[in-house]
């Protein structure tokens, strides 16, 4: 076994200094009105439909980064890079069911199962970011410990009401990826652009916390959190982008058929 380099320790002081502040940190409370979305719309039939609807585009990405890993399984193929992007695009496609059924009609329990599906997508959006720029062994490490982790910190507030460990998970992470795209990625990596990804997912939960305002902005044409949505599903765009143009990703004809 390789040695544990100086940049996997610091991971590991990250990941265990998150999860004492999961632990003993203070607790916080999720707003009053989160389910108070500004859209209740309904269409045909299907309430809140706008926020049901703009969850198609997780799955239209989560489909295609499927079916890509599926052809590269075609190829044998299937290192570790492919592995955390196929828990990634398995993750968006489990987010797109599970943010649907929530707002189909959004409590807690729905909540849930959306929050659910995001543990998954973020799982193996970290463990490639760290496979990317600290090791392969580092990337495992980190998506088995948000595996583990995330589902803890939704059950945790479902029951006690203390969002703290939520919010350490999905912040958390994305102070990890803001730290890890200051970071040249190491050879053999995919070279993934991180800084499209965050600045990305930033704009999400800026249209997220301004849901109100961008519906009132938009005379009632669409709501932020519609907008977050969609915003959110195209930060998979830049791994999409270097997942298609892969040196090593050549298909063969059996494959092309159904690119």
């Amino acid at each position: 076994m390789k040695p544990v380099t100086r940049s996997e320790q610091l991971l590991l002081a990250a990941l265990l200094a998150a999860l004492a502040i999961a632990a003993f940190g203070p607790s916080v409370a999720q707003h009053a009105q989160y389910h108070a979305f500004a859209d209740q719309r309904g269409w045909h039939g299907l309430p809140c439909a706008m926020d049901v609807l703009t969850n198609l585009p997780f799955a239209v990405a989560g489909l295609w980064g499927v079916v890509r890993v599926w052809q590269a399984s075609l190829l044998r193929r299937l290192d570790a890079h492919w592995a955390l992007a196929a828990v990634f695009f398995g993750g968006l496609l489990v987010t797109a069911a599970g943010s649907s059924y929530y707002h189909w009609q959004p409590d807690n329990y729905g909540l849930a199962w959306d929050r659910l599906g995001m543990v998954v997508a973020f799982a193996g959006l970290l463990g490639m970011a760290v496979a990317d720029r600290i090791s392969l062994r580092g990337g495992w490490v980190t998506a088995v410990f948000t595996l583990l982790a995330g589902p803890v910190a939704v059950l945790l507030w479902y029951q006690t009401g203390n969002l703290l460990p939520w919010v350490v998970v999905q912040g958390g992470g994305m102070l990890l990826m803001l730290a890890l795209a200051l970071r040249q990625p190491v050879t053999g990596s995919w070279g993934l652009p991180l800084v499209a990804v965050v600045l990305l997912y930033a704009l999400a939960k800026l249209l997220e916390l301004g849901d109100h305002a961008v519906f009132g902005w938009t005379g009632g044409l669409v709501s932020g959190h519609s907008l977050k949505h969609v915003v959110a599903a195209l930060a998979a765009w830049p791994v999409m982008a270097v997942m298609h143009n892969h040196a090593q990703f050549k298909l063969p004809q059996a494959a092309k058929a159904w690119a």
